[in-house]
């Protein structure tokens, strides 16, 4: 790679004070520049991790009802937005996805929040933070619900952009076919810059609210809970994380740990992890606790330590090389600079970790995580919250990526709706096969490709081991 630091970074900044992009953002972007020309990876050995040790449960917790009604009367829901599903085919806000009974993930959302404002007195702002992608199609969803909005309070605020570097020389990359794609979002880190840039923090602060909840669109298990808001509230942290049990299907996700050099919890995700440290961050049985990315923060303390700093909270680097287009491999490499959210635990002294149980913890990263929710494993009930019709965890489901990974392939597939998978351990499919009604799947069932492309039949029951 040539070096063409001052260069490049000159005009990555100009490229931004083009756009309007706000001053602090671009102080945010030009602190991970730096660190990106100095060989900086983001990589967070092993060798400087212990496990997390067993933290707080959900279910322990010792709350007085009253404490936890005044903690949710001054938070405020925030949910990450900014994706567009592209890794499932999607061309818009993966939150407008169908997910359960002709509803989206945003219906979903906004119900459940509606519904607690019902059964409690409290105001409960719901804002999104939306990406320059996402902003436009989320707000005419909203419009539907003219009831959501808070006086005083936005309903959304927008994630920052930056320019996208070639990944030779760390210049802004130029794509005239499609300049849109010249930039991207900061990754979900960019909530605290954002927050504070858009004025909705100083906004909430003045209404006066103290406490955020936030987590992503994509986990309706994300649902803010009275006992938590009292839990967190009483606790003075400034930040804390929920944490779930890991199970096969989170090997490759996030876990929190302890850094040894300080004792501060820390997050690390699978891009911020060595090739030879691989093993030990998929190891369930070591790193116990995934991210769920449902987060509590004390919004004093947040402003307090974005004013000390000049708003560069300092989270870690996420050095996410990919192709300027992401359907065009044939396309310039670039590095986007991201930094991931949940890092914000390492950041405050104090922060704290509490497991939850894995209801909260329903995220829909894939099409395999989408058969799950819509299957009968799940139920959406009267709060509209979308919890278990079993006991312990999900099955395991590996729907093969050639037939299933986007959403008209996947959808094609299961034109009746997906199977009852009640009974299974875990459901992988190789091939390509279509499911008709009324199919059902017991224990570790593992359909083969021999025979495909080929239709399931209705009421079929599939039993594996």
């Amino acid at each position: 790679m040539r070096s063409m630091s001052s260069e490049g970074l000159a005009a990555a900044q100009s490229k931004m004070e083009q756009a309007g992009v706000h001053q602090i953002a671009i102080d945010v972007f030009s602190h991970y520049y730096t660190l990106l020309e100095r060989g900086a990876t983001g990589i967070i050995a092993e060798a400087d991790l212990e496990p997390l040790p067993e933290p707080a449960h959900i279910d322990r917790l010792d709350v007085d009802e009253l404490v936890g009604d005044e903690a949710m009367a001054a938070t405020v829901v925030i949910k990450l937005n900014g994706g567009l599903g592209t890794s499932m085919g999607l061309d818009g806000p993966k939150s407008l996805l169908e997910v359960r009974d002709g509803l989206s993930f945003l219906d979903i959302i906004v119900r459940q929040v509606l519904h607690l404002r019902e059964r409690s007195s409290a105001r409960l702002p719901l804002l999104f933070m939306n990406s320059f992608r996402t902003r436009e199609a989320t707000l005419a969803a909203l419009s539907r619900y003219d009831e959501l909005a808070v006086a005083g309070i936005d309903l959304d605020f927008v994630q920052n952009r930056e320019p996208k570097l070639r990944a030779d020389d760390l210049t802004p990359v130029s794509w005239p076919p499609d300049p849109d794609l010249e930039w991207c979002p900061p990754g979900h880190g960019d909530l605290y810059t954002a927050f504070t840039t858009s004025g909705v923090l100083d906004q909430l602060l003045d209404a006066g609210f103290r406490y955020a909840f936030v987590s992503n669109s994509d986990n309706l298990g994300a649902i803010v809970d009275a006992r938590v808001a009292g839990w967190f509230a009483s606790s003075g942290a400034p930040f804390a994380s929920e944490v779930c049990r890991r199970t096969p299907a989170d090997r490759k996700g996030g876990h929190l740990a302890v850094r040894r050099s300080d004792g501060r919890l820390v997050l690390r995700e699978t891009a911020q992890t060595a090739s030879e440290d691989a093993a030990k961050l998929s190891d369930i049985s070591r790193h116990r606790y995934c991210n769920t990315n449902n987060l509590w923060m004390d919004l004093r303390s947040l402003a307090e330590t974005l004013d000390r700093t000049g708003g560069v909270l300092g989270l870690p680097l996420i050095r996410n090389q990919k192709t300027v287009d992401p359907r065009d491999k044939s396309s310039p490499d670039v590095i986007q600079v991201e930094t991931a959210m949940g890092a914000a635990i390492e950041v405050f002294e104090g922060a704290q970790a509490l497991e939850v149980d894995r209801a909260r913890f329903v995220p829909v990263k894939s099409t395999n995580d989408l058969l799950v929710l819509r299957s009968d494993i799940y139920a959406l009930e009267e709060d509209f919250g979308v919890r278990g019709t079993r006991p312990g965890d999900a099955p395991y489901v590996d729907l093969d990526s050639d037939f299933y990974k986007l959403i008209g392939d996947f959808d094609a597939r299961f034109p009746k709706g997906p199977p009852s998978l009640s009974a299974a351990s875990s459901f992988v499919v190789h091939g390509d096969w279509t499911f008709e009604r009324g199919v059902t799947v017991v224990g570790d069932m593992e359909v083969d490709e021999e025979g495909s492309p080929g239709v399931i039949a209705e009421g079929t029951t599939l039993v594996g081991r």
